[in-house]
């Protein structure tokens, strides 16, 4: 959208410009995106950990079954997030052009997408669960399996609201309003929170008590959101009529970045699944360990996390600006704060680590275990962590999706997977030398992404026109 008058021409973007100091962000823009989307990932990491914990009273086997089906399910969570990441990325760069229509088609558009194939994975996974668990963790003890297919089967059901949630969610950081989804966040946390404390306290459900409220809560979440984004009063509203409608062009755009987004993670999440399956081998104390250490790793991972989704909105309006300066401004500037926070966020974790492992009802084996792999995991995420997968979130919110994907792939099936059977199961490291392996995935994917975005070959993939 372009004003004229008296000869001269003013874009939404140039008014943006004169009153944020020449910046599209100004630090308080950035502390008004950033600051709810820590709380928002915060609390869903704590209460990651609180399921695990909860779950905990239930047996060691419990916490295997809900560790292996976590891995499972993160696969099809990766998808559904990536999907709505890659809607976020044309949204913003709508938002970034000035062009309301646009945003407006887009975000609706993105909500059907993403309804129509967390379905899709959900009929999937309700219906092969027992098929899909078999084939990957044969080898688990039978107890194991029994709570994965009970926390598979229950957890499956919520990917349809998952997937519509998420769409809104990336709607509202898109807009730079995160407050509302912190607050979202924070009912859905509680229902799940208090939930969990009824079904396994109460109730005496085992992993069951741990898997209803979590389909419960996303169903609460999912309507919320979409509720509060078809508000008139936002920059930018769901329609029903786009909804329904099959505007190919945008379906094309949104898929252009989902698509490669959705495969990266997908794969990621498979490899992470092969990982977890060679981690199985090793018997229930270091498959115990493990579950842990991933619900407190967590925790290590909450302030990257928030910066991931807030540089898809901020490189994302700036390319849709088309202003490359501003873009590779705020690269330098996200990744500094990924990094600052990175160093606090892991050292805070490494010294409650003692406190949080009394938490959980452990052997001393599975507690010794848990300690080595959690203190190599916070010098790991803070030291090499934001450069891995900070920096190619910047490059898929210019449009350049495919190369992270190649990347991001390739990485993980040489280096982690590879690495994993080689460190843990050929030279007997067990899940120790599944972390190597991990980290050296880490070292990869820097090096290709710091090459790219130093080619500036990335400048070219901008998916909006003007």
């Amino acid at each position: 959208m372009i004003f004229s008058g008296d000869g001269i021409t003013i874009t939404p973007v140039m008014l943006l410009k004169r009153y944020t100091g020449n910046k599209l962000f100004s630090n308080q823009a950035l502390v008004r995106l950033l600051v709810p989307l820590l709380v928002e990932q915060l609390l869903v990491m704590l209460v990651g950990m609180l399921d695990t914990v909860m779950v905990s009273s239930a047996g060691e086997a419990a916490i295997s079954g809900v560790s292996i089906v976590n891995d499972v399910n993160n696969l099809a969570i990766s998808v559904l997030s990536a999907l709505a990441g890659g809607g976020a990325v044309v949204v913003s760069q709508y938002l970034g052009n000035g062009d309301r229509d646009n945003s407006n088609r887009s975000a609706s558009q993105l909500v059907m997408i993403a309804g129509v194939i967390s379905s899709a994975i959900a009929v999937f996974c309700l219906l092969f669960h027992k098929n899909i668990l078999h084939l990957l963790y044969s080898s688990v003890e039978e107890d194991v399996m029994n709570a994965a297919v009970t926390y598979f089967f229950i957890t499956a059901m919520s990917f349809p609201f998952l997937g519509i949630y998420n769409a809104g969610a990336a709607v509202f950081r898109s807009m730079n309003r995160t407050k509302s989804t912190m607050v979202v966040s924070m009912i859905m946390n509680a229902i799940n929170l208090v939930g969990n404390y009824i079904g396994v306290y109460l109730l005496h459900m085992g992993v069951a008590g741990v898997a209803w409220p979590t389909l419960i809560s996303r169903m609460v979440a999912a309507v919320l959101m979409t509720a509060m984004a078809f508000s008139r009063e936002n920059p930018l509203y769901l329609e029903v009529k786009e909804i329904f409608a099959w505007h190919r062009d945008m379906v094309r755009k949104i898929l252009s970045i989902a698509v490669p987004n959705g495969t990266e993670n997908g794969l990621f999440q498979l490899g992470k699944i092969l990982v977890s399956a060679i981690v199985a081998t090793f018997g229930t104390a270091q498959i115990a360990a493990n579950g842990v250490t991933n619900s407190l790793a967590t925790l290590c991972y909450t302030s990257e996390m928030a910066v991931q989704l807030a540089i898809v909105t901020v490189v994302g309006r700036c390319v849709g600006a088309g202003d490359y300066e501003q873009a590779e401004y705020y690269v330098r500037k996200m990744i500094l704060i990924a990094y600052g926070l990175a160093i606090a966020n892991n050292l805070m974790v490494f010294l409650a680590v003692p406190y949080a492992l009394k938490m959980y009802t452990l052997t001393a084996e599975t507690t010794q275990i848990v300690n080595v792999i959690l203190t190599m995991e916070c010098i790991a995420i803070a030291s090499l962590h934001p450069y891995a997968f900070v920096l190619p979130c910047a490059l898929r919110a210019s449009g350049d999706a495919k190369y992270t994907m190649y990347v991001g792939v390739a990485s993980m099936f040489a280096c982690r997977v590879l690495g994993a059977y080689i460190l843990g199961s050929v030279m007997g490291l067990g899940v120790v030398g599944t972390r190597i392996a991990m980290y050296i995935d880490w070292t990869a994917r820097i090096i290709f992404f710091v090459i790219r975005y130093r080619s500036g070959r990335w400048k070219n993939y901008r998916i909006v026109e003007d």
